[in-house]
């Protein structure tokens, strides 16, 4: 039998998470974002085509790759804006807009969550740039909502 991995809402240790460091801090200081509501896991592999003139049918090859990682969630102050200045060298001092703004570096982990027999789910990591802040709001949704893209620089390790 096949096991789902299911990330339940509100369930500690069943639930997704994601965890964001900027790479070039020692420190490892890592942010761990709150309040996400979907997240999609993009690898999409760019296809090279052409045609020969003693086929009927295009060729195709496989190239390169892009992968990116996007997601909605609600804007929670010190997450997104951090609890210091941008600049200031950590990922929980900058938040998700100086990081974005002074275009660092990101490691993140993303947690899928448990798989259906109680044994722990997959981890997505990988190192890219944030990116696609844009912060909403509106009198049908009173808390600001925003977009946010990690473009991956290279390979997704799965672990």
């Amino acid at each position: 039998m096949a096991n789902y991995i299911y990330p339940a809402p509100g369930v500690s240790g069943t639930q997704a998470t994601l965890a964001i460091e900027i790479n070039a801090d020692s420190g490892n200081d890592s942010l761990a974002v709150p309040s996400l509501q979907d997240i999609t896991v993009n690898n999409s592999n760019d296809v090279f085509t052409w045609t020969q003139l003693d086929q009927t049918a295009k060729k195709q090859v496989a190239t390169t790759s892009t992968n990116s990682i996007a997601m909605n969630l609600v804007v929670e102050q010190a997450t997104f804006f951090g609890d210091g200045t941008s600049g200031a060298g950590t990922a929980s001092l900058k938040g998700l807009f100086g990081m974005s703004k002074d275009k660092d570096l990101v490691d993140f982990t993303l947690s899928l969550g448990k798989e259906s027999d109680d044994t722990a789910g997959k981890i997505i990591t990988g190192s890219g740039y944030i990116t696609g802040l844009a912060p909403t709001t509106s009198a049908d949704a009173p808390v600001w909502v925003t977009p946010i893209t990690i473009t991956v620089t290279g390979e997704y390790t799965v672990s």
